[in-house]
């Protein structure tokens, strides 16, 4: 089934060159460019056929399902005029109310759509189609009044008749064309809550079909028709459906709703385990899906659940002591992101050379126990729930955001729990059951689960600047930081300073921050609690308070625009003002030509040491220099972004040659020094490596000899220029003793790789895998990120060695580098 899609304002607002988008901007789920070229134009109708045939595929499912409700109907139906019948007519009528007139309307709709893909062109129409199924909701309307009477009535005829429940839990659905000979089991349950599901995802097929078609297509208005007459009949309806969608059967007159749900790693007697958690209107659940074994449709078995009214975030005894978090190596997990990588390399491949779905099937099977081990794994912050009873519970999520929305929702709903309670074995068994029907997340969060015209994130540089923040009810010492989402799991990459004693803070500073395939921007907004005594202890930390959150995600087509983007987020009667731009990794990796000899920004480093009479530039002594005095235990430092004017200000006077550079310094954040020194580095004309020596490094990493490896590696390192090798051990160095306080700053040497990799190692232009199709600026190919994180593993290789064995002449040269 496709995904749902909510007609309703989004809570986090598009990114817009205007601070409120009109209602409409809003209506069309994303903030799509008014220009058009050629091929665009052609590109949009040829996807304009993918998306219909998603529908076809969508359609036949649907059909499979009202065909195994109809198909009890008829012998149901027989035996009603007999001596013995199962049910009588009056019951039959009230449980099928409808489901046939559906299934006609439905089979007309799949019947004339059919050979109208099959005979595609460009100017095919399918608009009619659609405008009149549309026009036959209101049969969608009598099943959905008639729909709780028709569930009472199942489940009484079941409790009555034996013969009628062991029909009701073994309806067979033929599946697909490509699998005709299987069926699949569903409960009758299941399957009459289809048409419900059905209708309140009725105008995500006419959202996709319009963002393609063309305004100058014949089908254009009549698919806007169709979809005006769809979105009134949803927020009509939609009222009564969201609790019938969520309710269930608890004691009589009550009503326990699903509020939130999401794939979760529970941390078990220091194993990692997925598990769903569901959070329901009076209980927190922890459910385990089961395998699904021959063709049986989705289970949960229930591992525990908490009455919200026994529920607490604090620890039960304060000596007791908070359980060890088995962390995953860095390495471990960038060998896990270099297999997806791979692997969705070979799909690709295996696409453009059509060999077949079963080799793809395998790779896709591959892919997928590969990114669900990488979620498993990944995720290291707690979150800890405890019942009253005594146990307690570890979540391992990846960030901040995350908990925090947990724990606002769990709080919130527990303002209406007044009594505790236990369930019986039944009630258990049948909420877990529910659990199937009532789940938001169908799948687990990997790409694996994505259409194939879905975004794969976006690659290059992000420019943010958080202006400021209105709605502060006292003053308070404020911040923010900036996380961004790569291969499912969120990172911090940036913090404001701290604006202090203020209702509203006006930062104005800009930040540039890396994306590895991010498709998602979150501000999470604190206040800093320099008071120890007043820290609130959580899951056994000590924290600053959240103020506030909010997202807001990266549109491909808006951020085309090499423009900056002003945006509002709102979040908890607090809103954020944020500007944002796009650099995409072709434009920010091209090299900056030497524009002026007297400055050392974009001036070949041989030159820079000749002209200072030096072994290693001065601004990179003066960097390390600064970041060794106080940066060395600040959390993320070289991977939390500085503050860009900072970084800017100390450009230029390095490049003026600046004598009061070291007092600029003393008094700037430290982050900012770290940004200058990565700047510096990336914008050199040639990287530090060569671009001579480039595919040698490359290719020596590689090698599985361990012997071979090192004698390649050393002599390859050993022919960088002098100023080059000189420059590098020096950062070498240095990076090695920031790595020695990774208990405090969090940065491992794996850490320091994956920032200064890239940074230091860049093909040149002609031997980058970049793609080379200019109409493609944003996303990349996951060749690249291969090859980045070869970057990464050669700067790795060279911050593991414990000692670098060089020749006389260049140990001489090394032994004297940090004077002048």
């Amino acid at each position: 089934m496709m995904p749902f899609i909510d007609d309703s304002p989004s809570s986090s607002p598009h990114l817009s060159s205007k601070s409120r988008g009109s209602r409409d901007t809003l209506s069309s789920g994303s903030l799509e460019s008014t220009k058009s070229s050629e091929p665009d134009l052609e590109k949009g109708l040829e996807m304009r056929k993918w998306v219909l045939s998603g529908i076809l595929a969508s359609e036949e499912t649907y059909l499979s399902h009202l065909e195994a409700l109809l198909l009890p109907m008829k012998p149901l139906k027989a035996a009603a005029t007999t001596s013995q019948p199962v049910l009588t007519s009056q019951q039959i009528e009230t449980i099928f109310f409808k489901v046939p007139e559906l299934y006609e309307i439905h089979k007309e709709f799949y019947d004339g759509l059919f050979p109208r893909v099959q005979q595609w062109s460009h100017q095919q129409r399918v608009g009619d189609l659609f405008q009149k199924l549309a026009s036959q909701l209101g049969v969608y309307r009598a099943f959905v009044d008639n729909y709780e009477v028709a569930m009472e009535t199942a489940e009484k005829c079941c409790q009555a008749n034996a013969q009628f429940a062991e029909i009701s839990e073994n309806l067979k659905a033929r599946s697909t064309k490509e699998s005709k000979d299987q069926t699949t089991k569903n409960s009758l349950e299941t399957l009459l809550y289809k048409p419900v599901d059905r209708v309140t995802r009725s105008t995500l097929v006419l959202h996709d079909l319009l963002k393609h078609t063309p305004v100058s297509h014949p089908d254009h208005p009549l698919l806007q028709d169709a979809l005006r007459i769809s979105q009134n009949f949803l927020s009509s309806i939609n009222e009564e459906i969201t609790p019938r969608r969520q309710s269930m059967t608890v004691k009589k007159g009550e009503h326990r709703q699903l509020l939130k749900d999401s794939f979760m790693v529970e941390l078990v007697e220091g194993a990692r385990k997925l598990r769903h958690v569901f959070l329901f209107t009076d209980l927190f659940l922890c459910a385990k899906l089961k395998k699904q074994i021959g063709g049986k449709s989705q289970q949960y078995d229930c591992k525990w659940y908490i009455p919200l009214t026994d529920l607490s975030f604090q620890m039960v005894d304060e000596s007791e002591a908070v359980p060890n978090i088995p962390l995953v190596p860095d390495e471990e997990l960038d060998a896990m992101k270099i297999k997806i990588s791979q692997i969705k390399n070979d799909i690709q491949r295996e696409k453009r050379a059509n060999k077949g779905s079963k080799v793809i099937e395998r790779l896709k099977k591959k892919l997928s126990e590969q990114e669900s081990l990488l979620l498993l794994m990944s995720p290291n912050m707690a979150f800890r729930v405890h019942n009253r009873n005594g146990k307690s519970y570890t979540f391992l999520i990846s960030s901040d955001y995350e908990r925090a929305e947990w724990r606002e929702n769990i709080r919130e709903q527990q303002k209406k729990c007044f009594k505790s309670f236990s369930l019986t074995s039944v009630e258990l068994q049948m909420l877990t059951n529910s659990c199937v029907k009532l789940q938001t997340v169908h799948n687990i969060p990997l790409t694996i689960n994505k259409e194939d015209d879905e975004s794969p994130g976006l690659y290059g540089f992000l420019n943010v600047i958080v202006h400021s923040a209105t709605g502060f009810k006292q003053s308070s010492n404020l911040y923010c930081t900036l996380e961004v989402d790569s291969f499912g799991y969120f990172v911090n990459k940036a913090k404001t300073r701290v604006y202090r004693d203020t209702t509203e803070p006006n930062w104005n500073e800009e930040f540039e921050i890396e994306l590895e395939g991010s498709q998602t921007l979150r501000i999470l907004c604190y206040e800093k609690c320099y008071n120890k005594t007043k820290l609130t202890k959580e899951d056994g930390e000590s924290t600053d308070r959240i103020m506030g959150k909010g997202q807001i995600q990266l549109d491909p087509q808006a951020l085309q625009d090499k423009d900056w983007q002003r945006t509002v987020i709102s979040m908890n009667g607090v809103e954020v003002k944020l500007s944002v731009k796009f650099t995409s990794r072709e434009f920010s990796l091209k090299r900056m030509p030497s524009r002026k000899q007297t400055g050392v920004f974009g001036v070949k480093i041989a030159i820079v040491t000749k002209r200072e009479r030096s072994k290693v530039p001065y601004i990179v002594r003066q960097c390390v220099e600064e970041i060794e005095r106080r940066g060395m235990e600040e959390v993320g430092i070289y991977r939390v972004s500085g503050v860009a004017t900072d970084i800017q200000a100390l450009k230029a006077a390095f490049d003026v040659n600046n004598k009061d550079v070291s007092v600029m310094m003393s008094e700037m954040d430290v982050n900012a020094i770290a940004g200058t020194l990565k700047l510096y580095f990336r914008e050199l004309p040639e990287p530090l490596f060569t671009d001579e020596l480039y595919p040698n490094f490359a290719e020596g990493i590689a090698l599985s000899d361990p012997v071979a490896k090192e004698s390649c590696m050393l002599n390859l390192l050993l022919s960088l220029p002098e100023p080059n090798l000189v420059t590098f051990l020096f950062l070498l160095d240095h990076l090695k003793r920031v790595a020695e306080r990774e208990s405090v700053n969090k940065m491992s040497l794996h850490n320091l790789a994956t920032v200064f990799g890239p940074t230091l190692l860049r093909p040149s232009e002609k031997d980058s895998k970049i793609p080379a199709n200019p109409t493609q600026p944003i996303t990349m190919t996951d060749s690249w990120s291969l090859e980045v994180m070869s970057q990464v593993q050669v700067l790795l290789y060279f911050l593991q060695l414990e000692t670098i064995p060089t020749p006389d002449s260049k140990r001489q040269s090394i032994l004297f580098s940090t004077e002048v």
